[in-house]
Parts: structure tokens; C-alpha cells; sequence
């Protein structure tokens, strides 16, 4: 298991930070294209804290949010979180998890609710990475292109503004093989229940062509030209009122999603994926959570699934060109 100091300059290897003052426009980039910018934990922790302090730097007042390369982002690092999805095996802490690092804090055993609860209750906190953006009182813009897949997919729902290239495909992996990830309430909310329903139940990725139709995006450009339709988004938002009305825009935005339930949504997501040691699946097909998956790999496994789907339906860009 990684120290919490490695966990940490993962985040500051992985991920950079800029800002301009003279623009005051703060720009957030995804620095592992390699990997498709899959996130770590310690990226993950580190990506709040970096929008925490965001909020408060007074020489902020847009934050860009972007992925190196030809992706946003596919979610979260799979192979790391690999053992506290095993079924088999001794007792793990996922401490780390929480930013802990005390040899006197002892993590719930696995057969226990609280072992995957506590996380995914944790994921519904913005210290933990996954809905920072609901808490920030500044503007943000999240730039979409290729893969915004899991964990990227939260951001964009959770920006005040996305701005996507015309090759982006928007969707969640683990709706093929669990069901649900923490940012159900959100979704339904940006993108509409019908055409959420028919993300979640088919597992199929949607176009931009289709996430504008569902006015989940705010302009759709050819790839080229997707960092200057930023840049004009970012300008504009930098140029216009003082920051003391955009907070008091953002807080009362805010309040209104918190009227209709945003941090409660978050809260019954994490209890419901919490619930994943009790379900059973239908065929044998079907993704296993166990042994077996992670030693083959749950991207291979989830590849292999993908050819089951119609082209279109397909995540995998090279899948989507094969008969």
C-alpha cells in the first residue's frame, strides 16, 4: 500500500496548476495521458484540495478544468482500487482512502457494512474528490473531449459550464457492471430523468451531438478548436461582474440544489453502493466482483462485455469501428 506522501506527489506529478492573475482565470490539467488521465486517490485528494484553495484565492475567478492529450479522463485508476473490490482474501484497510495515515485507527474488517460504506459514504464529501465542484463559489469550466468516462463524468456534471469537442462520448463504465456511481442525483439533474434512464439501463455512452440535445453542454466544437472556444468561454466569464456577484450567484445556486436534494442525492448513492456485497447476478456472463475479474483485469472484462453491444452503443472508441 502507498504512504499518503506518495499518494501525495502522485497528485502534484499528475496533475497540473496554473493561474494568471492579470485574467484571474486558474487552469486545472490532467496530466496523465498515458493512463487515458485515470485518477489515484492521492490525484483525487489532491484535485480538491487544489479547487479549496481556488475558491478562496482572491486572484481566481474562473477555474478551467481540461486532460491532457486526446481525453478528458476515464474515470477512476482501476488497478489500484483492484483489492477492496475482492470478495476473497485477508482484511484491508482503506484508510488512504481518507487521507489517514495512523497506526491507532483501525479500519472496519470486510465482512463488515461499514468496510465499502464508510468509503462510499466518504465519496460523497468534496474532500474526497468527487463533488468539489458543488461547494465552489467561483465559476468553473470543465473542457470535454475524447473519454469523459466514471470519475471525469462527475466533474463535468458538477461544472457550471462544459465545453466539449465534437469526439467526446459522456457516460459510466460501471453501469454495465454495477449499476450506479456517485453522482446519480446530479446526472438526473443536468441531463434530464428519460434520457438518464436510458444511459444507466442500456450502459451505452452518449455523443456530444446527444449531451448538447439534453442541454448538458454549452457549445460542442470540432476538436481543433476546442482550446480556443475555452478560452472565449473563460474570458468572458473573467470579464463580466465583480467576483462578489458571482458568489453570491454561486451560493444562491447553491441553496437551490440543495432544495432539491444535491448533498442528499450524494448521501443515498453512497449508501446504495454500499449495498454492492449483496448483489447477485443474473447470468454467468454477468461481471463477477472477485478474484477472477481483477487478476484478468476489470478493463479487459469490461472490454470483452463492450463487444456484446451494437457499434454505436460500444465505449471503447477502436470497439465502436468493429462489426
Amino acid at each position: 500500500m502507498k504512504t499518503l506522501e506518495e499518494m501525495r506527489e502522485e497528485g502534484k506529478r499528475w496533475i497540473r496548476y496554473e493561474k494568471d492573475p492579470a485574467t484571474r482565470i486558474a487552469t486545472l490539467t490532467f496530466d496523465r495521458p498515458e493512463s487515458l488521465n485515470a485518477t489515484t486517490a492521492g490525484m483525487r485528494q489532491y484535485y480538491a484540495e487544489l479547487v479549496s484553495k481556488a475558491n478562496i484565492d482572491d486572484e481566481v475567478k474562473v477555474l478551467v478544468i481540461r486532460g491532457e492529450g486526446k481525453h478528458f479522463g476515464t474515470g477512476g485508476d482501476l488497478p489500484e482500487q483492484a483489492d477492496f473490490y475482492k470478495e476473497d482474501g485477508e482484511d484491508i484497510s482503506l484508510l488512504h482512502e481518507f487521507g489517514i495515515e495512523d497506526p491507532d485507527v483501525k479500519y472496519p474488517p470486510r465482512d463488515s457494512f461499514r468496510f465499502l460504506h464508510g468509503m462510499t459514504d466518504h465519496y460523497a464529501k468534496a474532500a474526497a474528490g468527487n463533488r468539489p465542484l458543488q461547494e465552489f463559489k467561483k465559476i468553473s469550466i470543465v473542457e470535454t473531449k475524447g473519454y469523459c468516462y466514471g470519475w471525469h463524468f462527475y466533474q463535468a456534471a458538477d461544472a457550471d459550464l462544459v465545453v466539449s469537442s465534437d469526439d467526446t462520448l459522456f457516460g459510466h463504465p460501471s453501469f454495465r457492471y454495477v449499476g450506479w456511481g456517485p453522482r446519480l442525483w446530479t446526472w438526473i439533474e443536468t441531463i434530464g430523468l428519460r434520457k438518464f434512464s436510458e444511459m444507466l439501463f442500456t450502459g451505452r455512452p452518449f455523443t456530444a451531438e446527444e449531451m448538447d440535445k439534453c442541454n448538458f453542454i454549452n457549445s460542442v466544437v470540432p476538436f481543433e478548436n476546442l482550446e480556443e472556444e475555452t478560452k472565449k468561454y473563460a474570458m468572458g466569464c473573467a470579464r463580466t461582474r465583480p467576483t462578489d456577484v458571482v458568489q453570491i450567484q454561486k451560493t444562491f445556486i447553491e441553496l437551490y440544489k440543495q432544495h432539491r436534494g444535491e448533498y442528499m442525492g450524494s448521501m443515498l448513492t453512497g449508501l446504495v453502493e454500499g449495498m454492492l456485497p449483496v448483489v447477485k447476478n443474473d447470468r454467468p456472463a454477468d461481471v463477477e466482483f472477485g478474484a477472477e475479474t481483477f487478476e484478468k483485469g476489470l478493463n479487459n472484462v469490461v472490454k470483452d462485455l463492450d463487444m456484446e453491444y451494437p457499434p454505436e452503443w460500444r465505449l471503447q472508441g477502436s470497439n465502436r469501428k468493429k462489426p
